[in-house]
């Protein structure tokens, strides 16, 4: 078992096809689906949302829905946790609470003014994590 392969390993997870192969990655790197730690964090909705409003959207009914999404995309062999705020912070925090060992985290190759504006969350991961991050980068589309 080489150092990369040391559990638990965090998967950050968007939906996007690079979240979903850094999943099988991480699973292929461990052999054992349960020591992966799938992790995906939503904002905080503010107080003039409708659901906010009228108490019909909570932290419980997110993370369910969450939840539920997640296991329809990857399936319910992983270790699955929603979080609520900055996702940067939320996944480093989740890493250190449960000790991980690698986070391998999807990078969208956002650049310019699209990054400036959006932000990176994986900047944001690799500036703060205790733990070693390895970036799956999207194929450049061929020409």
């Amino acid at each position: 078992m080489t150092w990369l392969a040391q559990p638990p390993i965090v998967v950050p997870f968007d939906f996007s096809p690079v979240s979903k192969e850094a999943v099988g990655r991480a699973i292929g790197l461990l052999g054992d689906p349960s020591r992966v730690h799938v992790v995906h964090v939503l904002g905080e909705l503010s107080p003039a949302e409708p659901g906010e409003m009228w108490n019909t959207v909570d932290h419980a009914s997110r993370t369910k829905h969450a939840t539920d999404a997640i296991i329809k995309e990857i399936g319910n062999e992983v270790t699955i946790k929603v979080l609520f705020g900055d996702a940067g912070h939320k996944i480093v925090e989740h890493a250190d609470e449960i000790d991980a060992k690698l986070i391998i985290m999807p990078s969208h190759g956002r650049s310019g003014l699209l990054r400036v504006l959006l932000g990176s969350v994986t900047d944001r991961v690799v500036r703060l994590a205790h733990c070693p991050v390895l970036v799956l980068r999207p194929e450049k589309p061929k020409a």
